[in-house]
Parts: C-alpha cells; structure tokens; sequence
C-alpha cells in the first residue's frame, strides 16, 4: 500500500514533474531500503529555488521509508546557483555537530535519471513555522522558547571547526562581505527584467563601504525560522535545518542579520515582524536576538549592524529578482513566484534607508 504523503504536498507542477519510474529504479540501487518498494512522489509546496519532493517508499526490503529529494530546476540556470550538490556535501559532513541537519543518503549528478542532479535525505517529520509570529503555537513561553532555539542552532553552526568536519575548501577564508556584494550585484544583473533605482544606489554604496573587521565561519546564507523543522510539540526543539544551498565559509555576522531581518519586513506571502508587537508574543526583540548571539558566541557586540543589516535586505532583493525572471520563464518552484517582482523594489528602497543612503 502507498503511504500518504504530507499535508504540505501537492502533485508535482507540470514543470516539474520528473520520471517516478526512473527515480524508484535509482533509489533501488543506491539508497539501503529502498529495493523492492511501491514509490510515491508529491511536491513540497513552499519554496523558490530548488525543486523539493516527498518519497514514500513502501514495502522495500528496509520497510516503510519516507524520504525527501532535492533537485536542480529545469531551464538555463545562472552560474554557481541551485547547488545541491554542496547541500548534500554540507549536510554530511554535519551530521556529527551540535547543528540538526536531516540525514543525507545520496548524491546523482547524473542527468539522465531525472533530468538534473539531485540528492536524497530522510524526511525529517515535524513543524515548519512558515509565519515568524508563530500564530499555532499556543503560549508565549513556547513562542520565546522557540526563537532561542533558532538562535543557539546559528551560533553552534558559527563555533563549528569547518577544517575539521573536512571543509576547509569549502569556501575562500577572509574577504567574504566584498565578494558577496560583487556576486549578487553579478546575479542581479544577470537577472534583471528593468529598472530599480534604490538596487542601483545600494550597489554602489554597498561596494564602497564594506566594513574592515572580517571574519572567516562556516555561514548557512539562507538562516531563517522558515528553514527550520521542530519537534512536533513543547518543547519545541530544532530537529534539522533545511536549505544549504548558499552556504559556505564567510562572515558569522552576515548570517545573523540575515536571521535577524524578518524584525525589519513584512512581506506579502513571507511575513515577517515589522510593525509586530513582538514583546507581546512572547518573541524576543531584535535586540534581544543579538545579545543572545553574542552571549553564545563570546562576544562583547556587533560592529557595523547597519552595514550587514543592509547587505542581508540587498541580497533578499536579488534572490527575489531572480524568483520573478525565473517565474517569467516558467520554471521557478513556486506559483507565487510573480509577486517578487515588486518586492525587489521595496527591500532595495528598505535596504537603503537602513544605510541611509538616498534611493537614487
């Protein structure tokens, strides 16, 4: 018999949709247990960038298994992005840290089997809390409970030894925060669809005011509540952190603006903390986020909070212009793609009064 996949699921897109039989063939000979197995494939329904499906596999020779495979986008895809294949490899080589990651099984970079590289990891059950005000969680003490989790799993990534989990190549050491500027200042270029004055003046002034104090962590690029997965109930602890496709070795504070940004928007399907009364909720403030960071990391501060706050908002406005060219061309993994459009022009205007830098 099937097993039922999750309730966040749908049949695959019509753009996605990938060869089930090639796939269960595959899994036969490459991932223990799966020999054998009646396959069903659904797709996740969140997500912008990297196709994401639930595989059921029931009855092969290691029982009932649930598990989850990550693939490259069809279509023309901009340099170095989409990268599963340093998900898979970041993913393995934390599965003995104090950072959760779900269990990576295996690697195909071969093409023909469905169409793109592509990587399998178990299926991690529990919660994703898709809205940062957390509006299922029953109390405010979970609420805060929660957050201080997010935390502490960013600042036991940040204290990991990346030469000794073996990814000392991971990444060039030092200069990170004037190489990212350039990369996605390439990036955005290469997927613009008009003109977006704000993204220009930020650039420019991006470039010129990179912050002196550097420092060289493994980074996650896309930390966020949202690419967490909880324990089902209280208390809710942080059981795998999804979305590896930026990571690499750069600077630990760029990680935590990031984290930190949903205090600054409030986008329209993402949601986010600004104008939020999050005393109230029993969520910390933004404040109360770094000092907690810092407590965990040793630290004294932060310096240049602006500058990396500003940069984090930057690059959601490039990751965004490319969801809308990519929704354009008809293969971005989400039907709401469309909508990044206009965000692009609201996080570059946000992004430059946070540096307070004239938008044109």
């Amino acid at each position: 018999m099937a097993l039922t996949p999750p309730t966040n699921t749908r049949a695959p897109r019509e753009a996605h949709r990938l060869d089930e039989a090639a796939l269960a063939r595959w899994l036969a000979e490459h991932v223990e247990g799966c020999a054998g197995g009646a396959v069903t494939v659904a797709q996740f329904k969140g997500g912008q960038s990297n196709p994401t499906y639930w595989v059921g596999v029931a009855g092969g020779d290691g029982g009932d298994l649930e598990l989850v495979v990550r693939k490259k986008p069809p279509g023309q895809l901009l340099p170095s992005a989409h990268a599963v294949e340093r998900e898979y490899r970041v993913m393995r080589a934390l599965r003995d840290t104090e950072v959760p990651v779900p269990d990576a099984l295996a690697l195909c970079e071969d093409v023909s089997v469905i169409g793109t590289p592509f990587f399998v990891m178990r299926y991690a059950a529990g919660r994703i809390f898709w809205d940062p005000t957390l509006p299922e969680v029953a109390t405010a003490g979970e609420r805060r409970a929660i957050y201080a989790d997010y935390i502490r799993v960013l600042a036991a990534l940040h204290r990991v030894d990346y030469a000794a989990v073996g990814l000392a190549d991971y990444g060039k050491v030092g200069g990170f925060v004037a190489r990212q500027v350039d990369r996605w200042s390439k990036q955005y270029q290469a997927s613009r669809t008009g003109e977006v004055p704000a993204m220009e003046a930020l650039m420019r002034w991006l470039a010129a005011n990179v912050p002196s104090n550097d420092e060289t962590t493994l980074v996650h690029g896309d930390y966020r509540i949202d690419n967490m997965v909880f324990s089902p109930g209280p208390p809710h602890k942080a059981i795998a952190t999804l979305d590896w496709e930026l990571s690499t070795l750069g600077h630990p504070v760029s990680d935590l603006a990031y984290a930190c940004m949903g205090y600054r928007i409030n986008l329209p399907g993402r949601g986010g903390l600004a104008g939020v009364d999050v005393a109230s909720l029993g969520i910390p403030t933004e404040d109360e986020m770094v000092a907690s960071y810092c407590a965990l990391s040793g630290r004294d501060g932060i310096a240049s909070w602006p500058y990396f706050m500003a940069f984090g908002v930057f690059r959601l406005a490039a990751i965004a212009q490319g969801v809308y060219r990519r929704s354009l061309q008809g293969n971005a993994s989400s039907e709401d793609a469309g909508r990044y459009g206009a965000a692009v022009t609201v996080l570059s205007e946000l992004a430059c009064g946070i540096a307070e830098i004239a938008p044109r």
